[in-house]
């Protein structure tokens, strides 16, 4: 009896560490391209982020600019996780942001790995960057 109750608690440690382990969206991944680590999506695109978003966990790119830079959406019923938060866009859409800056992924970018992206914006400005994980 001890013997069982003593297993019991040990998977119920491994099933609530394994929960409380989720340190992203579900899907969300890292990868390398070129020297860089670099988040993509469940798909296995490119992550960027937008220097243009300079107020935390609110997204400036919409309209004609989400078109070309589609927004990480989230589910409605999204909490956020770790670095992870849940932005509500001004199309009442939810959108993933990591460390307070929100996620995009890139209409030129068109298989996993591509990067395109990077280092993008009008006239050379370099405003699109790879969404990197933090340093540790």
């Amino acid at each position: 009896m001890r013997a069982n109750a003593i297993v019991g608690a040990a998977m119920l440690s491994l099933i609530i560490g394994a929960a409380s382990a989720q340190t992203a969206p579900p899907g969300i991944k890292t990868t390398k391209i070129d020297s860089n680590t670099v988040f993509v999506d469940p798909d296995g695109m490119t992550l960027y982020t937008y220097d243009g978003d300079t107020t935390p966990n609110k997204s400036s790119c919409n309209d004609m600019c989400a078109m070309d830079w589609p927004p990480l959406l989230a589910p409605d019923n999204a909490t956020p996780i770790g670095d992870w938060t849940v932005v509500a866009r001004d199309d009442g859409t939810k959108q993933w942001a990591y460390q307070g800056k929100p996620l995009y992924t890139f209409h030129r970018d068109h298989a996993p790995g591509d990067a395109r992206g990077d280092n993008a914006g009008p006239n050379g400005t370099h405003v699109w960057h790879f969404a990197k994980p933090a340093k540790t």
